[in-house]
């Protein structure tokens, strides 16, 4: 299992939001900064994008640039791809996966994306069981079963966001494995390394994890040494 330590982008600055809600948003830093450190411990992270995301399209690919070329370190990012045209120029500098949410519904424009570009994830952005679009704001009639059994053609690699948890620290959601041999990663919730192993048992392949680190209620160095055990 992999550790995904991430960076939610608002304005130029880490932050972090809870569930979701831009009007309860917490700032941390610089996250060129804050990326420097994780660098120490592991060589990928996770980026979003939140004005793209509420915008629907990408505002801060010039910091992601930036940690790119800073750190080394290797990014998947979300928030706000919606267009060919934006997922190119992610690539082109330098993102290793782009993170589709809303706009992966759209199947022919997946379709071509995933025939374009390699290394394509979708966000299945769980709220109630359905499937959360928009930047969250809205919530769509897909449960989360139909979603990816309808998207799993085109990709291997998705996220699964509990929503209702995102940013609280409440622990994770109560979760079966639902898919089969694709690389799946959670987020949402996680606050100790027994989530962590959980997760792991449950059949996750990578574990994003935000909150928890900036609030120092565990260590990237405690939760990867965790997981060798």
């Amino acid at each position: 299992m992999r550790i995904y330590p991430a960076i939610d982008l608002m304005d130029g600055k880490a932050v972090r939001l809870y569930k979701g809600r831009k009007d309860k948003v917490k700032v941390y830093g610089d996250p060129v900064e804050i990326a420097k450190g994780f660098a120490e411990y592991v060589d990928k992270i996770h980026i979003v994008d939140l004005d793209g995301a509420f915008i629907g399209k990408p505002q801060n690919l010039d910091v992601v640039k930036q940690i790119i070329e800073e750190t080394g370190l290797k990014v998947q990012v979300g928030g706000g791809f919606r267009s060919y045209e934006s997922i190119a120029k992610a690539y082109e500098i330098g993102i290793e996966n782009v993170v589709i949410g809303t706009k992966a519904f759209d199947l022919e424009f997946l379709e071509k994306i995933t025939e374009d570009f390699e290394g394509i994830t979708v966000s299945l952005d769980a709220k109630g069981g359905r499937i959360a679009v928009k930047g969250w704001l809205e919530e769509s009639s897909i449960s989360v079963g139909e979603a990816y059994e309808m998207l799993r053609k085109y990709v291997k690699r998705f996220i699964y966001t509990a929503i209702e948890r995102d940013g609280t620290l409440m622990g994770i959601e109560s979760i079966e494995r639902f898919w089969k041999d694709e690389e799946f990663i959670y987020a949402g919730g996680v606050s100790r390394a027994d989530d962590v192993l959980k997760l792991r048992e449950i059949g996750f392949s990578g574990v994003i994890v935000g909150k928890a680190l900036y609030e120092s209620k565990i260590s990237l160095k405690e939760l990867l040494e965790v997981l060798v055990c």
